[in-house]
Formats: C-alpha cells, structure tokens, sequence
C-alpha cells in the first residue's frame, strides 16, 4: 500500500535547473528588503500549531509511543513573504515577481496555456541543521488552500490520493544564494519517495529550479560549521534580523538575547516564486467561479468513509483541523514512509543519528 503512495507522489515533469534566475540588482534589493524589514519569524512559528502537524507534513511516522514535541523539529530557519495573494507587498520588487519570464517558464513545465504569480516568499538561515527527512510543499485544492486550511490537512490530502480530481496545478521558481563551504546543497526525489534521489550541491548563487514541490519530496541539507548549528538559547519564538552593529552581518535573537551571530558568508538564502497554472481557458473558469470546489466537510467525510473502509472505527472529531490525535491517524494511514535512498553526500538525519 505504502509503495502505491509513493509512486504517486512525483512531480508532473522533471525539475528544470537554471542559471542566474535574479540579475545582480534584483538580488541586492531582495537582500536589502530583507535587512529594512525584519524581524523574521522561524518557519515553525508561523505554519503550525502543533508537533503532530508538523510531523504530517514530512515523511516517516513518530515511533509508537513517542509523542512528537516542536523541540524535536526546531532548527534556526527563518521566513518572510515578499507576495501573497498574487499582491507583491515590497514594490521595488514588483519586477520579480510580475515576472514574464517566470511565467513562461511555468506553462512551459506544465505545457498549460495560462499562469498567475501567486506568492513569493524567502527562507534564512546561518548555520543550521536539517532534521528534515524530506517534505512536500503546501499542496492545494480547488476550494482548499493556505487561505482556510492548515499545510497538514493538505499534505494528507495528497498523500491519500483520494482528491487528486481538484488539485490544484501550481509551478514554482526556487532559487538559492549561498557561498559557504559546508554543506548547503538540495535533495530531491523527482521519481517518487522510494526511486533514486538527485541533488544539486552548494556553493549555489542564483541556481534555481523549475519545478511542482507539492508532488516532489524534497528537503534542505545542513549547512555550515556543525558546532555553530544550533545556537545556544534558539527557541519558537526566536527571529532573524540585519545586525546593526556589521554592514552585511545578520543576528538571531530571542526576546532581548542575541544568541547568535551570522557573518554573510554563511547566510543561506532562498527565494521562492510561485504560480498558479491552469491548462486552458475551461479549468480557469472553472477555478474562478468555484464550479468544482472541495468543502471541509466533504474532505472530512471522504477521509472517514476511506478509514472506515480499512477497518479503523472512527468518527468525526469535534475540531479535524487540530486534533491531534485524529491528525497522527491520518499520518499513520496515508503516510509512504522515509525516503529509501539518500546521496551518500547528505544522509538523511535517522542515518546521522543511528
């Protein structure tokens, strides 16, 4: 059962690699947005409201009997969106993300007829760990999206293969600035999670990929000196900010305690561009005027019925979105399990901890 998932689980096309997504000057006023407008939150804080979420949304179930806490998945990793809703919110950077080229390139990936920018977002970090095994981005649906539902809920969605009929077709431009030494690179499995992986090792400046993350598990590798990788004091809460006191220097902070200092040559920066595409006029009508749309309950009731259909004596819990105890059972179901293969240049991290 677990390998029907997996070979579901794989992007519409192989990733296409590209040289130089940004020119100079766009890259500096991303950086330099960056440096205005911070504090940034950490990944964690922002997307998630329990562990049991967060484990829905990477591959592999907690062990039985261990209950998963954020301190098992906290790593200093920082994010800030530069477009939401198809709105850029920074206009000295409109040119990046109303960008042509980009767009061509998506119905290019797709051979659709139209695409939407949609979002843009940035990741930060200095040195880091990765206890990441490997993720799917943010599937989603017509009538389900980041809007009105959780990444978890999504995540499962695709991983049941029980709503692939109102996927949404999305493509995304990631790019990535980063000049260290030490690790740094990027894993993916375009062939699904249990096929052969393929990677694209650091140092990267302005490498990027075309490709559909939410059908493509994929994760960050560890990056910079292994001692320096989880500061002293790191907590949910911490930020990521310009250091005030080193022109092109960052600091992490929690509450008023700088706990660690990040110099610019082991700042790990990625941009991340994102489209809606649609293969021609009928399903952009169809998207538009919510012709075809999901409801949550409908999704919830197909989730029981299929549980039901395996077995499991379940109901409807009073609030799906959070329980997390009916989210663990839906992990536990839906969930194809570890990658099998990892670059034997960037193990996974149950390898590094065996």
């Amino acid at each position: 059962m677990f390998d029907d998932i997996a070979a579901r689980i794989r992007p519409v096309a192989e990733p296409v690699i590209l040289e130089s997504a940004y020119t100079q000057d766009q890259h500096a006023r991303l950086i330099d947005m960056v440096r205005r407008n911070g504090p940034w939150k950490t990944i964690l804080s922002q997307h998630f409201a329990s562990a049991e979420e967060v484990v829905a949304t990477m591959s592999g179930s907690m062990p039985e009997g261990v209950k998963p806490t954020f301190d098992m998945f906290l790593t200093p990793n920082f994010r800030g969106y530069i477009a939401k809703y198809g709105a850029c919110l920074y206009p000295e950077l409109e040119d990046c993300f109303y960008n042509s080229d980009f767009l061509a390139r998506a119905k290019a990936y797709w051979k659709a007829d139209y695409a939407t920018p949609e979002n843009m977002l940035f990741n930060i970090n200095g040195a880091c760990h990765s206890t990441d095994p490997a993720h799917l981005d943010a599937t989603e649906f017509r009538g389900i999206n980041q809007a009105n539902s959780p990444i978890w809920l999504m995540n499962t969605m695709t991983k049941s293969g029980l709503f692939s009929n109102w996927i949404m077709k999305k493509a995304q431009v990631i790019a990535w600035y980063y000049q260290g030494t030490i690790g740094g690179g990027f894993t993916y499995w375009p062939e699904g999670p249990h096929a052969q992986p393929k990677r694209i090792p650091a140092p990267m400046w302005g490498r990027a990929v075309v490709v559909q993350n939410e059908m493509m598990y994929h994760r960050a590798e560890p990056n910079g000196p292994v001692d320096q990788r989880m500061p002293k004091g790191l907590a949910f809460d911490s930020v990521f900010e310009a250091d005030p006191d080193v022109a092109d220097g960052w600091r992490i902070r929690t509450g008023s305690e700088v706990v660690q200092k990040v110099p610019a040559s082991e700042m790990r920066f990625l941009v991340h561009w994102g489209a809606a595409v649609y293969a021609d006029y009928a399903e952009l009508k169809a998207v538009m005027e919510h012709t075809d749309d999901l409801t949550h309950d409908q999704v919830f009731d197909t989730f029981i019925k299929d549980l039901r259909a395996r077995g499991y004596s379940v109901d409807v819990p009073s609030n799906p979105l959070r329980d997390t105890a009916f989210i663990s059972l839906l992990n536990k179901v839906y969930d194809p399990g570890l990658p099998r293969i990892y670059p034997p240049e960037a193990p996974g991290p149950h390898q590094l901890a065996a």
